[in-house]
C-alpha cells in the first residue's frame, strides 16, 4: 500500500510542479519580452497583471471541445496526449537532491533520449491528424528539426558520458560535489574534491565540456522549437504550425508539453554539467560553505534556482534573435554543430586516457 502511494503521490507531484512552472514562466516570459521590448507586459489582471495567466488557463479550460470536421479524429485526440506524456515521463529520472529521484536507474540518461523521442510522433499526428496544410508542413518541419538536432544532442551527452563513465543522473550529479566518491580537478590538474562548489563542475573539470555544453544548449532549443528554431510554428508563416487547429485543453495540453520541455531539458543540462544539485559555494579554508549548503533542501534550491536561470536565458534569446531559414537551421547543424560534437567526442577519449588515468 505504501509504494502504490507513492507511486501515485510523486507522478501527481510532479504533474503539480509542471502546471505550476508553466503559469510562472508563461508570465515571466511574457514580462521578459515586454522589457527586451520597451513596453510594460501583462499588467491589468491582478496587481502587475499576475493573474493574467491564471485567467488564460481558465479561458482554455472552458472551451468548447472542437475537432475539425474533416481531421483524423484518432489522431488529432491522442497527439496531444502522446506530446506531453512522453515529456512528463521524462521527469522520472531526474534528480533534485541528493538521492532524491523518483527512479533511479543506472540508464537514466538514456532512458530519457529515448522516451523523450516519442515527442516527435505526437508532432506528427497532430500534423496529419488536423488535415490541415499548414499543421502538416509544421508537422514536417518539425519532425526534420526534432531528428536532426537529436544527433548532436546525443554526441554532446556521449562526450560527457565518456567523462563521467555512467549513464546514472543521480551518480553524474555526485561526481561534480563533495560528496564523489573519485577524484575532482579543475581542469585536469588541481584537486579539488575537498573544494566543491563551481570548481568541481563538469564544464571546468574538461576545458572542451564547455564547448559540449554549448553544443547541448544550442541543440535542446531546436528540440524544443525555441526561438530562433522556430520554424514549425512560425506565425507569420504557418499561423501556428502543427497546432494550427487545437483550441481548449488540447491546446493547453500542447503548451503545457512546450514548456515541461525547455525544463527537462535544462534540468538536465544542470545535472550533467552545472553540478546538478550540488553548491556552487566552495570551500574556502575553514570557510566551508560548500559543506553548508548540501542536503535535501538545499539541493532542491540549488536545482530550481540553477534550471530557472537557463530558462530564463532560454527566453531571453528567444526575444533577441531573429528566427533561422530552413536551410540556415540544417547548415548550423549538420555542418557546425555535428562536426564540432564529434571532434569534443575525440577529445573526451583521449582526455579519459591521458589524463584521468
Amino acid at each position: 500500500m505504501a509504494d502504490l502511494v507513492i507511486h501515485i503521490i510523486v507522478p501527481v507531484a510532479i504533474f503539480a510542479f509542471i502546471a505550476g512552472f508553466t503559469l510562472f514562466a508563461v508570465y515571466a516570459e511574457r514580462k521578459i519580452a515586454g522589457f527586451v521590448q520597451d513596453r510594460l507586459g501583462p499588467m491589468e489582471t491582478g496587481k502587475y497583471g499576475l493573474i493574467q495567466t491564471l485567467a488564460d488557463i481558465l479561458k482554455l479550460l472552458q472551451k468548447e471541445f472542437i475537432t475539425p470536421s474533416a481531421a483524423d479524429r484518432v489522431l488529432f485526440a491522442l497527439a496531444p496526449i502522446v506530446i506531453f506524456v512522453a515529456v512528463f515521463i521524462g521527469f522520472s529520472v531526474v534528480p533534485w537532491a541528493p538521492d532524491f529521484i523518483p527512479a533511479n536507474t543506472n540508464t537514466g540518461l538514456f532512458f530519457i533520449m529515448a522516451i523523450v523521442a516519442i515527442d516527435a510522433i505526437g508532432i506528427l499526428m497532430a500534423g496529419w491528424g488536423s488535415n490541415n496544410k499548414y499543421s502538416l508542413l509544421g508537422s514536417i518541419r518539425a519532425i526534420a528539426q526534432m531528428v536532426s538536432y537529436e544527433l548532436p544532442v546525443g554526441l554532446s551527452l556521449i562526450a560527457a558520458v565518456m567523462i563521467t563513465q555512467t549513464l546514472n543522473l543521480n551518480d553524474i550529479a555526485y561526481l561534480q560535489g563533495i560528496a564523489s566518491p573519485e577524484q575532482i580537478y579543475f581542469m585536469g590538474f588541481w584537486n579539488v574534491t575537498d573544494v566543491g562548489g563551481i570548481f568541481a563542475w563538469h564544464i571546468f573539470q574538461a576545458p572542451h565540456l564547455l564547448i559540449v555544453y554549448a553544443i547541448f544548449f544550442i541543440a535542446s532549443l531546436a528540440e524544443c522549437n525555441r526561438a530562433p528554431f522556430d520554424i514549425p510554428e512560425a506565425e507569420s508563416e504557418l499561423i501556428g504550425g502543427f497546432h494550427t487547429e487545437y483550441g481548449g485543453i488540447k491546446f493547453a495540453f500542447l503548451f503545457l508539453a512546450e514548456y515541461a520541455m525547455m525544463f527537462l531539458v535544462a534540468i538536465l543540462g544542470v545535472v550533467i554539467f552545472l553540478g546538478g544539485w550540488n553548491s556552487p559555494l566552495p570551500n574556502i579554508g575553514s570557510l566551508r560553505l560548500a559543506d553548508w549548503t548540501t542536503g535535501l533542501g538545499w539541493g532542491i534550491t540549488w536545482t530550481l534556482l540553477k534550471s530557472l536561470t537557463i530558462v530564463g536565458i532560454q527566453m531571453w534569446i528567444r526575444w533577441t534573435l531573429p528566427r533561422f531559414r530552413a536551410d540556415q537551421l540544417m547548415t548550423l547543424c549538420w555542418k557546425v554543430l555535428i562536426p564540432l560534437a564529434f571532434v569534443c567526442l575525440a577529445i573526451s577519449g583521449l582526455w579519459r586516457i591521458l589524463v584521468m588515468l
